[in-house]
């Protein structure tokens, strides 16, 4: 990497030119995130050897970002070089590089390639299972290395493209992005909140037959949930504190904030208080989405996509090509 040492100097240009490079274990949406930052105007450029970056980088500077995909089904990939080009760039003043890690747990990884059929670059006579260990285990410095790391374990490619753009998308300038969530403690905390809110301890509308079917989005259980004398003064100090917070996290430079509401079943009073929070911050001028985690499971079945993979499901089947 002759060519990049050549360059190195104190100090970076105001201008730098914003290069991204993607990795992380095959399966967890390598491919689909390079798809997104191409969308996003970035030249994207997938699978290219490692060697053949400095020569890509040594010219001027190109008028639109970069985003380079890499994974262990380069020729020439390897940890050690990897990191040694991280390196490099980080002192190069006229490149402003950022490791984009996406991550998947085991099980997921193990679920998608038995859904899709397809065979693992690192499986030769091992097992799936064994392959995805071991490369995990492979690009684990690459992981502590990262500088957004995003777990796309309950993703489906939509929401890791809304994902992806709140951090990404250079026409959105300097904002913060909120994103509220509803969930259930019985299927654990969502990866990747921020900030939690136990809403338990609220009058719970599953108690009332009328109610049961119903979920959070609708009135008549936003009215149950809302006539407990504790909701309101709960709903206030949360937002107060919420909105007390977004300006600080913003200064600090921070790109995404999730806050999440937690319930026993995630259908009533989580997604009734999510669905309030939102509102009230978006009449309050912030950026914000919403997710229901169990509401999507509930109504979203996954459907056959492009190359064999799940579509645009909120499932935690979904699935990603690379």
């Amino acid at each position: 990497m002759d060519d990049l040492d050549s360059q190195e100097k104190d100090g970076r240009d105001e201008g730098a030119q914003r290069l991204v490079l993607i990795t992380g274990p095959s399966g967890a949406g390598r491919s689909t995130a390079i798809n997104v930052l191409e969308d996003l105007g970035y030249e994207a450029i997938d699978n290219l050897p490692l060697s053949l970056i400095p020569r890509l980088l040594d010219g001027p500077p190109r008028p639109v970002p970069l985003a380079l995909g890499l994974d262990v089904r380069n020729r020439d990939f390897s940890v050690a070089n990897l990191i040694e080009l991280i390196d490099k760039l980080t002192r190069l003043p006229a490149y402003a590089p950022e490791v984009l890690f996406l991550d998947c747990t085991t099980e997921q990884l193990l679920r998608r390639f038995n859904e899709t059929r397809r065979r693992h670059p690192l499986r030769g006579e091992a097992s799936p299972l064994d392959a995805i260990r071991a490369e995990r285990d492979m690009l684990a410095p690459i992981r502590a290395r990262a500088d957004v790391l995003v777990d796309t374990s309950e993703l489906s490619p939509h929401d890791l493209k809304a994902e992806l753009s709140r951090w990404f998308d250079a026409e959105q300038g300097r904002r913060l992005a909120v994103s509220v969530q509803s969930f259930s403690y019985k299927r654990g905390v969502p990866r990747g909140v921020d900030v939690m809110f136990d809403c338990r301890f609220l009058a719970n509308p599953h108690w009332e037959p009328a109610l049961r079917p119903l979920d959070g989005r609708d009135s008549a259980v936003q009215g149950y949930v809302a006539s407990d004398p504790r909701f309101a003064p709960f709903f206030e100090r949360v937002l107060d504190l919420v909105l007390f917070t977004l300006p600080a996290h913003l200064e600090e430079g921070k790109a995404h904030l999730a806050i999440g509401f937690g319930c026993t079943g995630g259908q009533h009073r989580s997604v009734t208080m999510a669905e309030k929070m939102a509102d009230a911050l978006a009449k309050a001028g912030w950026q914000v989405s919403i997710r229901h985690r169990e509401l999507e499971r509930r109504e979203k079945a996954p459907a056959p996509g492009d190359d064999g993979l799940i579509g645009l499901s909120h499932s935690t089947g979904a699935g990603f090509g690379g």
